[in-house]
């Protein structure tokens, strides 16, 4: 993998594995180039495998972009941070990551469930 870029200038993924927070969604935006796409689907199930047996996981669902994009999103939901960090930083999972094809760079982001009035409840 080429490697990781920040969704939000402001707050990097490592500031939001710091946090005390759940339950929480991982977005990860992942880029690649098209001849490259088998790859990266066959690296994201190897990983998502070691993800699924971890602590405090609950679900993923990855979506490719249509109209022949080579953009994926990944969406994840943790129990806590705490859970989706231990993950995230165990060194089978860190191996894991050399899989992926060099085109690829993901974007990771944590996220909270929020509640709007009349059209989404937390």
């Amino acid at each position: 993998m080429s490697g990781f870029e920040n969704l939000d200038a402001m707050v990097t993924i490592a500031d939001q594995m710091q946090a005390d927070e759940g339950p929480i969604v991982l977005i990860n935006l992942f880029t690649v180039d098209a001849g490259d796409e088998e790859a990266l689907l066959k690296a994201w199930a190897y990983d998502a495998d070691f993800m699924k047996a971890q602590p405090g996981y609950i679900s993923t669902q990855l979506h490719k972009g249509i109209a022949g994009s080579s953009t994926f999103v990944n969406y994840a939901v943790w129990q806590d941070v705490k859970s989706f960090r231990d993950a995230f930083v165990n060194p089978e999972f860190q191996r894991r990551i050399a899989d992926y094809p060099a085109s690829a760079v993901a974007r990771p982001h944590l996220f909270k469930k929020l509640a709007v009035e009349n059209h989404c409840i937390a």
